[in-house]
């Protein structure tokens, strides 16, 4: 008997799933893999403009909805939400929220992983890079938990309400190559716009990421036949994709940029060196 591919993601806000490795997501739950989405907030901070708060008592509720439509397009089986809230971006007063989600326990977060993991038993798991893709703390603080659950959850010794010790076998890390966002950086520079402010809350220094040092690229998956699926997932997401005075055409190829790729870093097992593949569970 052939055994079911099984992916767990594990994400910080409603968008980065679609904005980021949505195309490879759709592509494995076309083929029959099951899909499930660790979810940390609800997306709370931030602005959105009254007209996407029609009909929802809150901006989390509306977010939410964004998430479980886009869920339908990329196949997702399960979206799971670990209950916290947004914490916005570094130096934002939401980070002082006492419910933010870098205010919880890196300990407390890495047991619910650990539970989730152990009770979905999959074979793969999948979430940001060590920089949370651009210095999101949320970003950063789920990545230090799913690679201390991933390795947490096979150790005997980790007991959890009496939970069966389960080992995933790959741990991947999303990333976008740097090459890419210096490239961006030039391109906006040329349209005289200001690359330390970016995104429709302006709290992106593409700068900064631009000074980051590049990850390997170990998979690179090829999801141009689901890239339909991937767009209207990122449709759901409408409150996310008002980008303020930056030109919409501007934005339009930055996501596009990618080539209908997705690039991830193999964490574990380690990749010896020039280690590359199109498959999440080659060897």
């Amino acid at each position: 008997m052939v055994e079911k591919k099984k992916i767990l993601v594990a994400l910080a806000h409603p968008d980065d799933e679609s904005f980021g490795m949505g195309g490879t997501l759709a592509l494995y739950a076309q083929q029959g893999a099951e899909v499930h989405l660790i979810c940390a907030t609800r997306g709370e901070a931030g602005e959105v403009d009254p007209q996407f708060l029609e009909g929802f008592s809150s901006i989390a509720e509306r977010r939410e909805d964004e998430l479980r439509c886009a869920a339908t397009y990329l196949g997702l089986r399960k979206v799971h939400f670990l209950e916290y809230r947004d914490s916005g971006m570094q130096g934002s007063p939401d980070n002082l929220h006492p419910e933010a989600f870098i205010n919880a326990p890196l300990e407390k977060v890495t047991e619910e992983l650990v539970s989730y993991i152990r009770d979905f038993k999959p074979q793969v798991v999948l979430t940001f890079d060590p920089v949370g893709g651009y210095h999101h703390p949320d970003h950063i603080h789920i990545h230090n938990a799913a690679v201390k659950a991933f390795h947490a959850a096979g150790d005997a010794n980790f007991d959890l309400n009496g939970s069966q010790p389960y080992q995933p076998e790959k741990l991947y890390f999303n990333i976008f190559p740097r090459g890419f966002i210096r490239t961006i950086v030039k391109i906006i520079k040329f349209f005289g716009m200001d690359t330390t402010r970016f995104g429709r809350n302006q709290d992106i220094n593409l700068e900064a990421l631009a000074g980051d040092a590049d990850y390997p690229s170990h998979v690179i998956i090829n999801y141009r036949k689901v890239g339909h699926l991937k767009d209207k997932a990122s449709a759901c997401h409408a409150s996310q994709l008002d980008f303020g005075s930056q030109s919409p055409s501007l934005v339009n190829w930055l996501r596009r940029i990618s080539g209908g790729k997705d690039r991830f870093m193999r964490a574990y097992p380690a990749a010896d060196e020039g280690f590359t593949a199109k498959d999440l569970f080659a060897d």
